[in-house]
């Protein structure tokens, strides 16, 4: 597929649905029901999803699309395919807290290769362009008129002062004990896919997760962090983090700048 396309049009989509989701998030109450997981889920999850499935499907109709959202997309099977979580950072979103994302992202061979990451209360953008590379999208997030593309970078990092981010809905002890095998610095917490993303921009040099996630809450941030020169690696094994696997769950994992001796868990 055309990879430009790609780019242009999973950029519109989560310009899009992020709109559609701070109609909502500005609104005095919206109902906020449960899955079969127990997980959160809401109206602008659902508006999101429809929109982003439907501008996907129109644009490329041969594609393998996996959604959160949509539990008929859990058995494709194919290892190249567009994977959607519309509105990552529900329980974010719920609270009011800003830290939630419209991620959007396209798998090859297993790899997530190209992404867009929007976190439109935080009134950021960060995506990869047709070669991969990634950026971060200055001005006012037009879906029709692109802004000022700031290419982002990891950082190169002082293992005696690394600076660690980590999760603010699902910090457990695990990570806490992994963490503490590394001189750090700083620590912060953020939600949804903004930790890659601040790894990606050099303002984290570290994030372990020691906690269940789904590929479609990762994918995205990954194709961002690794256009920015990083890595995502299983927590078990150093080997690189893989996309297609049985029911799209990740194994634990380790977001980092290269040049971090990694610790053993």
């Amino acid at each position: 597929m055309n990879k430009t396309e790609i780019s242009s049009v999973i950029r519109k989509l989560a310009i899009e649905a992020g709109e559609k989701i701070m109609e909502i998030y500005g609104t005095d109450d919206f109902e906020v029901k449960s899955k079969s997981d127990e997980s959160p889920v809401t109206l602008a999850d659902e508006t999101a999803d429809a929109h982003i499935f439907a501008g996907l499907r129109a644009a490329f109709p041969d594609a393998a699309i996996v959604t959160e959202e949509q539990s008929d997309t859990h058995s494709e099977a194919s290892n190249t395919f567009f994977i959607v979580d519309p509105l990552d950072g529900t329980k974010e979103f719920i609270k009011r807290r800003g830290d939630f994302t419209v991620n959007i992202a396209y798998v090859e061979d297993g790899v997530p290769t190209m992404g867009v990451v929007y976190a439109p209360a935080k009134k950021r953008l960060f995506l990869t362009d047709a070669n991969g590379k990634s950026f971060e999208e200055q001005g006012d997030h037009k879906a029709d008129v692109a802004g000022e593309m700031k290419p982002i970078s990891v950082s190169t990092p002082d293992e005696s002062a690394l600076i660690v981010v980590a999760s603010k809905s699902h910090l457990t002890d695990e990570t806490k004990d992994y963490i503490g095998k590394y001189n750090v610095a700083d620590s912060r917490s953020a939600g949804s896919s903004l930790k890659f993303c601040l790894v990606a921009t050099g303002e984290a040099d570290l994030y372990p997760r020691v906690g269940r996630t789904m590929e479609w809450d990762t994918a995205a941030g990954q194709a961002v962090l690794l256009g920015a020169g990083g890595k995502v690696v299983r927590f078990d094994n150093h080997e690189p983090l893989t996309y297609g696997k049985p029911i799209f769950e990740n194994p634990y994992f380790i977001a980092y700048a290269p040049g971090i001796t990694l610790q053993k868990a």
